[in-house]
């Protein structure tokens, strides 16, 4: 009997068997199939495949085939690919997560929320305002002697003081632990829904209005304690970025507080593929929109022509920036970003124009839908003193925007680690590439800036004065010798003639 048990189920394990084999084809077929997803979509290929990237894409192809063919398993061929993506150091191309269940046949139905029934803390909570993570210096400053901490980041954004470097120079260092709109306290958020509130019911179309009005107050929140460092004659500015995720175009914007020049946003691109003309469709609509503004200029009028005319062509010319990128898995060539890179241009990282001088076409809804910065015109040069920018290896995205604008355009000098090297990742919610067999799912970025010397933001920003992990040493004594290395580089500064 036991016998006779046992030989009935040899079928049933053999069918096992079959089902679970190891499929070496369809994993090189996946894998194939994830070379074509980045030659059409990947707006950092061609950069990665110059020797300016730092990445052999055809050794990494050489050795990512090798591993498939000597796989073993499914586990051992998802680890090549893994291995493949993450040889590219983007931090923005990387795993989508699993499958996604499938839709649900019958979901219970969402009620919408009713604002008119939430008071103001509420109302924000619901907006997704709440403290923020990395509230603290991303170095311990608050613990050095001679700190006096003027905000905590908690009850008011941005954490700030003034510290005092070995040698007593007084330094002011403000803390931007992410640049997004929910970075606003949510005090500032509480106090725009209430003020909306005190006016009538709460709705869906005010949603919008207390946004930006919660932007705003971060951004004057800010450009106060910036002000405040000058009335208080520090040295210098210390602008901590350490651990900054990223977030928005707000990185680029911020900058124009710390500087009295005229800045220059970064060259802006777009991988030349179908996913880019929603991007361009929005700017048009903003464009269109601020047409219809009553008092505008025939100077402004004729910029906004210009401008709808420019955006127009791009999205035309999408198709004719098509070229094959196969070539990235057998040679190196030279960056190019106008040549066959697959690339677009995109206008700027404040919209179509780099700059306009402040106040333009005295409409601020028309400048700003032209460079988005405008947004900021009246924070302009806040601080106009030396400003460091501290970063290390988790700044990245909007947060390398930032630092590497400050770099090029403002002077700043870097101090600490390099950045995660992100560079300007996702411009539009492209779906996520899945491979046809096992089902993998990527996320492929689909923009780049470029830096002043053409190069890729990608690359990441380098330190002017590096603060490197010294064995044996602690936090603590890693910010009081940064505090050190800003000192000495002021006082050199000063002695230059």
């Amino acid at each position: 009997m036991r016998l006779a048990a046992t030989l009935a189920l040899i079928p049933a394990l053999l069918l096992n068997s079959t089902a679970d084999a190891f499929e070496r084809q369809d994993w090189l077929d996946d894998y194939a199939a994830l070379k074509t997803a980045l030659e059409q979509r990947y707006a950092n290929l061609a950069w990665f495949a110059s020797p300016q990237g730092g990445v052999n894409l055809p050794a990494l192809d050489k050795r990512t085939r090798r591993l498939l063919e000597i796989a073993e398993d499914d586990a051992m061929a998802k680890a090549a690919l893994s291995g493949f993506v993450s040889g590219f150091r983007d931090g923005h191309l990387s795993s989508a997560g699993p499958v996604l269940q499938a839709k649900i046949a019958q979901p219970p139905a969402l009620p919408n929320i009713d604002y008119s029934r939430l008071n103001a803390a509420q109302a924000c909570a619901a907006l997704g305002y709440a403290p923020q993570r990395g509230v603290a210096f991303s170095l311990p400053f608050e613990s050095l002697p001679g700190t006096t901490l003027e905000a905590d980041g908690l009850t008011r954004s941005f954490r700030s003081g003034v510290v005092t470097a070995p040698d007593g120079t007084r330094l002011g260092v403000v803390r931007i632990a992410r640049f997004r709109q929910q970075d606003a306290s949510p005090a500032a958020c509480v106090q725009a829904w209430s003020e909306r509130q005190a006016k009538g019911a709460m709705s869906e179309a005010d949603i919008k209005p207390v946004k930006e009005a919660a932007s705003a107050a971060w951004m004057r929140t800010l450009a106060a304690q910036l002000q405040s460092f000058r009335e208080q004659k520090v040295a210098a500015v210390l602008v901590d970025v350490g651990g900054n995720p990223g977030g928005n175009d707000s990185g680029d914007w911020a900058t124009r507080l710390f500087t009295a020049r005229d800045v220059h946003s970064a060259r802006m691109l777009m991988v030349a593929a179908p996913l880019a003309a929603p991007y361009f469709d929005e700017q048009l609509d903003q464009l269109r929109a601020a047409q219809k503004e009553k008092d505008a200029t025939p100077e402004a009028r004729a910029m906004l022509e210009q401008s709808i005319a420019a955006f127009e062509a791009r999205k035309a010319g999408i198709a004719a920036r098509g070229c094959d990128l196969s070539w990235v898995w057998n040679e190196q060539r030279p960056w190019q970003p106008y040549g066959c890179s697959r690339l677009i241009d995109a206008g700027y990282a404040s919209g179509q124009a780099d700059y306009l001088p402040a106040k333009a076409f005295g409409n601020k809804k028309i400048a700003s839908s032209i460079y988005w910065a405008a947004e900021v015109d009246d924070l302009r040069g806040a601080w106009n003193g030396p400003v460091y920018v501290l970063t290390d290896g988790g700044s990245a995205s909007s947060a390398e925007m930032f630092a590497t604008l400050m770099q090029d355009a403002v002077g700043a000098r870097i101090v600490g680690r390099a950045s995660s090297g992100d560079g300007c990742g996702f411009m539009t919610d492209a779906p996520p590439v899945e491979l046809p067999h096992s089902h993998l799912r990527y996320r492929v970025p689909n923009c780049t800036r470029l830096r002043a010397d053409g190069s890729n933001e990608v690359a990441g920003v380098k330190p002017d004065l590096p603060i490197q992990l010294a064995d044996g040493e602690g936090d603590r004594a890693r910010a009081w010798r940064l505090l050190d290395a800003v000192a000495a580089d002021l006082r050199a500064r000063a002695a230059r003639p």
